[in-house]
């Protein structure tokens, strides 16, 4: 007869080639779908946000000169001051210059019109000088016709500018 020993150890099966194929890809596919998440995260991170869409070129400013003008100045001492005086107009809409074309005698009568009720005193400094540049935008920019649009002057520049 056999007899078996009582404390007889059975040897673990050893597993199959097919297991470790299978444990091996499975670790496999983890490894690439972690790289791959990393890879997307840290590439959405340093993408350049969609920035709104750039602001429109401002367009070049057109210059309209009037031809220079020569006005007598109130005076309080009892002498004859004149004034020569050029300028150029700073504007942004082209068509503008041809509304100003049609209507340049009007504009010129207002322009003289607001010169000549000036003292020397109030041209000389700095500031009388932005003042004056001021009243004559609002002078040039005021319809030429009931119910028309005013024109729009961006600034009224200076090229002449003689006290005497």
């Amino acid at each position: 007869m056999a007899t078996t020993p009582a404390n007889q150890q059975v040897a673990p099966a050893s597993p199959g080639p097919l297991k470790r194929i299978i444990l091996i890809a499975l670790i496999a596919i983890v490894a690439a779908a972690v790289a791959g998440a990393g890879v997307w995260f840290f590439m959405s991170k340093r993408a350049p946000a969609p920035t709104a869409a750039a602001p429109a070129p401002v367009p070049a400013p057109t210059f309209f000169p009037l031809d220079s003008m020569t006005v007598n100045l109130q005076s309080d001492d009892g002498q004859q001051h004149f004034l020569r005086i050029g300028l150029t107009l700073k504007l942004t809409d082209p068509k503008t210059p041809q509304e100003l074309t049609e209507h340049m005698p009007e504009i010129r009568s207002r322009i003289l019109l607001a010169l000549s009720n000036h003292h020397p005193d109030e041209l000389a400094p700095l500031e009388g000088k932005h003042a004056l540049a001021t009243e004559l935008r609002t002078l040039i920019e005021q319809p030429t016709d009931k119910g028309a649009a005013p024109i729009h002057v961006q600034d009224v520049l200076f090229t002449e500018f003689v006290v005497q």
